[in-house]
C-alpha cells in the first residue's frame, strides 16, 4: 500500500546502514504513523511517498514497514520552509527559511534553483551565500534522483553520496556508461550486484570494462586479509572464477592495467610475480624510502658520554638497568630510527622512562603516542606523560578511512613538533598509517618503535613491525628475559610459555585461598563455561580479591557469534550485573537495550564529539576514538540523548541518533582488546573455527590481564591453540623493498 506525508519526528537512524524509524503525518487519514525501513538522507521535514504494508510489533505495536519510497519536493509552503530550515541545506536555518518563503512564496524552489541571485534581496545574505544556498538545494536534489537509479539495481544509497561528489550532476550517465565505476568508488560495494547491474544494462561479458574492474575488485579483496599484494597466477584463477571469461583475455586486461598505471606488477627474487594496485605499492616504496632517510640523516640527538648519563639515571630511580636495556637506550642514542620488541615482563617500559628522563634533561621536547585510546592512556599511566592517539597527533581523523588505499600514499603529512618521537604497541599499526607518521617526522628527528611483535596483526593491510625487525636494516632490540620482578607471575611466566609453544603452568580449578595470579578452569560445555563467567562476575572474585566488575574485570572472547560470542555474552553479563531496574533509564535499540550503569565501549573513531572533564580543573575538548571504554551514566529520553563517563573521566553526550557509534563492553573481543591492560581477564575458550584459535590470539588475550587472569576452556582447545602457529602470512613486499 502506499503512505504519503511528512515525517514530523525521527526517532532512531542507524548513520551506517540508514535504518530508520520515524514518525510521519499520514495526510490522507490525518493522523500519524510510526515508519520503519533503508531511509538514507531522510530528515524532519521531509516530503516522502512510501510503498509498503503495516506490520504488528510485538513490542513497539502497530508500523508501516517501508519497501520503497520516494521524496517528492513540498506540496505546502509551510513544509517546504519547515524542509528548509531542517538544516539540510547549507547556510540555512529556521528564521532565514521563514525569511525565504515570506518573500518568495510560490515561486520560493524557483528563486533557489535558477535565480539565487534574488535571494539577495534577504538581509543577511551575501551573492555568495546566495550561491552556496542554490548549490547545495541542488545537490540534495540531484543525490535523490541518483539514490532511486542505484536502488533500481539492488546497491545502497548509502553509495549515492559518493557517486555525486565524483561525477556530479552528470552521475547516472557516467554509470549508465560504465557501471564498474562503482568499485573504485565505494570500497564496500557488493561486486556481484554491480556486475548485474552492467550485464542488464547490455555489457558483454567479456567487455574490457567488466574483466578490469573485476581484477581491481580481486586486488581490493585481499587486503580486507591484511595483504598488500597477491601472486599473478593466483590472481588470475580468482578473476577467471569470479567472470567466467578466458585466461587469455583476463592477461590482457591485466597488462593495459599495467600499463596505465592502475595496477604494478614486480618480479622479486623468488621467481614469482606479486600483483598490488598502485597504492598499494606507493605506500610501501615510501615506507622503505622515508623510514631509511629518516635513520640515515646526520644524528642531531646524539649525547656524549652516555654511560656516565645512564649511570646518573640508575641513580635517581635507584635501579639498576639490564645489559639488554643498556644496550637498548645506546642504541636510541647510536641511531635515528630504533626498534625495541619484546615480551610482557621484559623491561619495555622502564627503557621508554629511561628515555623520557635522557631526552629531557637536555632539554628535547619528547612526543609519546600509540595507535588505539587506550594504549595512550596506559602509555600516560606508566609513564607519567601525556601520549595521544597517532591519529590525533597526525590529524587525520577527517580523511574517509574507507578509502584509505586509494589517498593516503599521496599524504603529505601533518609535521610533528617533537625532537624524540616514541610510539607504543606498533603491531597494531598498519602500512598506511606508518606511512603518516614517517612522512611527519623531521629529518633528524629521533624515532623509537616498541611492540610485540608475536601479538596479533594490525586490523588494516600490512606486517609493519615483523617486516622492519626481519629487514635487519633498522636497528633492533629484541628484550628476551624476564625481569625477577616479572618471572614472580604467572601470568607473564605462561605468556612466555605459550609464545614459545609450551603449555602453561596451571591449577585444574580455581582455589579461592591462593595467591596465584593464573588459573585455568578445564571446562567444554559452553553451558557450563557462561556458568563460570557469570558466577566469577557476581560476587565469587569480590570475595576473592575486592574485585568489581565494572571497575576490574573484563571478558574476552575470541569471537563475536555463538552463546560465548559478544553479542550473547554481553547480554546475559548485563542481565546479571545491570539488571532492569524501574529506578534505571533505559533505551532500547533495535535488540539492545542501552541502561543507567551499563559498561560500553566506543567501536569507531569520534573526532567532533564535545566533551567536558571535571576535576581539579574543568577541561574540554572533541573526540572520542575506537576502543574507549565508559559507563552510561544518565539517560534522558525527553531530550533524547545518552550521557557517559569515560575511564579517562571525560563525560560526552550522545544523541540517540548516534548510539550506532557504541557497544556493550561487558564482554569484547582479544582484538579489540589488543593495546589495553585490566586488572582481572576472564578468557573464555569455546570450540571456534581454526582461523580464530591460533596462538598470538591466546598469547594476546593473556597479556591483557595486570593482576588475575582466568582461562576458561577445553583442554584440547587450548593444546590447538599453543600448536597452532598463526599461518595466514600476509603477503606483503616492504621486507623486499628494504633488503
Amino acid at each position: 500500500m502506499e503512505l504519503r506525508g511528512q515525517i514530523i519526528g525521527i526517532i532512531y537512524q542507524n548513520e551506517i546502514n540508514s535504518y530508520t524509524v520515524a514518525e510521519i503525518y499520514d495526510e490522507a487519514n490525518e493522523q500519524s504513523e510510526t515508519i520503519v525501513g533503508y531511509l538514507p538522507f531522510i530528515t524532519e521535514g521531509d516530503e516522502l511517498k512510501l510503498i509498503g504494508n503495516f506490520v504488528e510489533h510485538k513490542e513497539y505495536g502497530k508500523q508501516f514497514k517501508v519497501n520503497t519510497f520516494e521524496k517528492l519536493m513540498p506540496q505546502t509552503l509551510d513544509a517546504l520552509e519547515k524542509y528548509l530550515g531542517n538544516g539540510t541545506i547549507k547556510g540555512v536555518g529556521r528564521r532565514t527559511a521563514k525569511k525565504i518563503v515570506e518573500k518568495f512564496k510560490e515561486e520560493t524552489i524557483h528563486i533557489i534553483k535558477c535565480e539565487p541571485q534574488e535571494l539577495t534581496k534577504i538581509r543577511g545574505i551575501t551573492m555568495i551565500k546566495a550561491e552556496e544556498i542554490s548549490r547545495s538545494f541542488i545537490e540534495h536534489w540531484e543525490i535523490w534522483q541518483i539514490v532511486g537509479f542505484l536502488e533500481r539495481f539492488g546497491l545502497g544509497a548509502d553509495n549515492a553520496k559518493k557517486v555525486y561528489d565524483k561525477f556530479g550532476i552528470n552521475s547516472m550517465e557516467e554509470i549508465k556508461a560504465n557501471p564498474y565505476i562503482l568499485v573504485d568508488i565505494s570500497r564496500g560495494v557488493d561486486y556481484k550486484q554491480i556486475d548485474k547491474m552492467a550485464l542488464d544494462l547490455g555489457f558483454e561479458k567479456n567487455d574490457s570494462k567488466r574483466i578490469k574492474s573485476g581484477i581491481k575488485y580481486a586486488l581490493i579483496q585481499i587486503t580486507y586479509n591484511g595483504h598488500c599484494c597477491t601472486i599473478l597466477e593466483n590472481l588470475e584463477e580468482y578473476v577467471f572464477n569470479l567472470l567466467g571469461v578466458s585466461k587469455n583475455e583476463i592477461e590482457n586486461e591485466i597488462i593495459n592495467l599495467k600499463a596505465s598505471g592502475e595496477i604494478v606488477i614486480e618480479e622479486r627474487g623468488d621467481s614469482e610475480e606479486w600483483v598490488y594496485l598502485e597504492g598499494f605499492y606507493k605506500t610501501e616504496q615510501q615506507i622503505a624510502t622515508r623510514i631509511i632517510k629518516l635513520d640515515e640523516a646526520k644524528n642531531e640527538k646524539y649525547i656524549k658520554h652516555i654511560e656516565e648519563e645512564l649511570e646518573k639515571i640508575e641513580k635517581c630511580n635507584k635501579i639498576k638497568l639490564s645489559i639488554k636495556q643498556i644496550e637498548a637506550l645506546k642504541a636510541v642514542n647510536k641511531n635515528n630510527v630504533t626498534i625495541i620488541t619484546g615480551g610482557p615482563g621484559t623491561g619495555k617500559t622502564t627503557i621508554i622512562k629511561s628515555i623520557i628522563q635522557l631526552y629531557e634533561k637536555k632539554g628535547k621536547k619528547i612526543i609519546l603516542s600509540a595507535p588505539t585510546g587506550r594504549a595512550a592512556k596506559r602509555m600516560t599511566e606508566t609513564t607519567g606523560k601525556n601520549a595521544s592517539t597517532l591519529h590525533r597527533l597526525l590529524e587525520i581523523g577527517k580523511i574517509n578511512e574507507e578509502d584509505a588505499y586509494k589517498n593516503l600514499s599521496n599524504y603529505q603529512g601533518t609535521p610533528i613538533d617533537g625532537d624524540i618521537i616514541i610510539v607504543d604497541e606498533v603491531s597494531m599499526v598498519d602500512m598506511f598509517l606508518m606511512n603518516y607518521l614517517l612522512k611527519s617526522i623531521y629529518i633528524g628527528s629521533k624515532l623509537i618503535l616498541v611492540g610485540d611483535v608475536d601479538q596479533l596483526s594490525s586490523v588494516g593491510p600490512g606486517s609493519v613491525l615483523k617486516d622492519l625487525i626481519e629487514s635487519e636494516k633498522i636497528t633492533t632490540i629484541k628484550l628476551d628475559k624476564i625481569f625477577r620482578q616479572a618471572a614472580k607471575s604467572k601470568i607473564i611466566v605462561n605468556a612466555h610459555r605459550v609464545n614459545s609453544g609450551e603449555r602453561f603452568i596451571s591449577k585444574e580449578e580455581i582455589d579461592l585461598d591462593s595467591n596465584q595470579d593464573f588459573f585455568f578452569i578445564k571446562q567444554s560445555n559452553q553451558e557450563k563455561i557462561l556458568s563460570e563467567i557469570l558466577s566469577l562476575c557476581t560476587g565469587r572474585l569480590e570475595k576473592f580479591g575486592n574485585y568489581h566488575f565494572i571497575e576490574d574485570i573484563q571478558v574476552l572472547t575470541p569471537t563475536k557469534k555463538g552463546l560465548l560470542g559478544t553479542k550473547e555474552l554481553n547480554m546475559y553479563l548485563q542481565e546479571a550485573i545491570n539488571p532492569q531496574d524501574n529506578k534505571k533509564s533505559e533505551k532500547k535499540l533495535g535488540s539492545v537495550t542501552f541502561r543507567v550503569g551499563d559498561r560500553i565501549m566506543q567501536i569507531k573513531n569520534n573526532y567532533d564529539i564535545y566533551w567536558e572533564r571535571y576535576g581539579n580543573k574543568h577541561e574540554t575538548g572533541t573526540g572520542v576514538f575506537n576502543g574507549e571504554i565508559g559507563t552510561i551514566i544518565a539517560i534522558d529520553i525527553p531530550n533524547k540523548a545518552i550521557e557517559i563517563q569515560f575511564d579517562d573521566d571525560k563525560v560526552a553526550w550522545y544523541e540517540f541518533s548516534e548510539l550506532e557509534q557504541i557497544e556493550h563492553s561487558y564482554a569484547v573481543t582479544i582484538h579489540k582488546a589488543q593495546g589495553s591492560e585490566f586488572n582481572v581477564v576472564i578468557m573464555c575458550i569455546p570450540k571456534a573455527a581454526p582461523m580464530l584459535l591460533t596462538r598470538n590470539l591466546l598469547y594476546t588475550g593473556i597479556t591483557r590481564a595486570k593482576e588475575l587472569l582466568i582461562i576458561i576452556g577445553a583442554d584440547e582447545t587450548i593444546r590447538f591453540m599453543i600448536q597452532n602457529v598463526d599461518s595466514k602470512k600476509r603477503n606483503t613486499g616492504l621486507k623486499y623493498r628494504l633488503m
